[in-house]
């Protein structure tokens, strides 16, 4: 069970965040472009800055704890899986408090300088 304990804790994220989905109908997924557009800049530098750090010895992977599955550039699947996942649940939490305090929603810089500054 040992080999799959990364790929657990990732299914756990998902678990807890994604009934928020349905829940408080964040319509995250059926947005999925723009889910897309807001997770890839991340999950594009976080990869190759990783596959640079496994590279350069820098970092290193307990492959006891994992499926052993490489990608190309040596990445192990759950890594990549990890830049996915994290930012999906990210997002997913995000709309959550979203919905719920739509108060919360952001707005420019100037406007919340103003709004502090009384």
């Amino acid at each position: 069970m040992g080999h799959v304990i990364y790929l657990l804790v990732l299914l756990g994220c998902l678990g807890v965040t994604a009934p928020l989905e349905l829940a408080l109908k964040t319509k995250v997924y059926a947005r999925w472009r723009k889910l897309l557009l807001a997770i890839a800049p991340s999950v594009g530098v976080f990869v190759a800055w990783d596959i640079y750090a496994i590279h350069t010895g820098q970092w290193t992977f307990n492959l006891d704890r994992m499926t052993g599955v490489i990608l190309p550039g040596g990445l192990p699947v759950e890594e990549a899986l990890f830049f996915l996942v994290i930012p999906v649940c990210a997002v997913l939490t995000f709309e959550g408090v979203r919905r719920l305090r739509p108060r919360w929603a952001p707005q420019t810089f100037s406007a919340a300088v103003r709004e502090d500054s009384r």
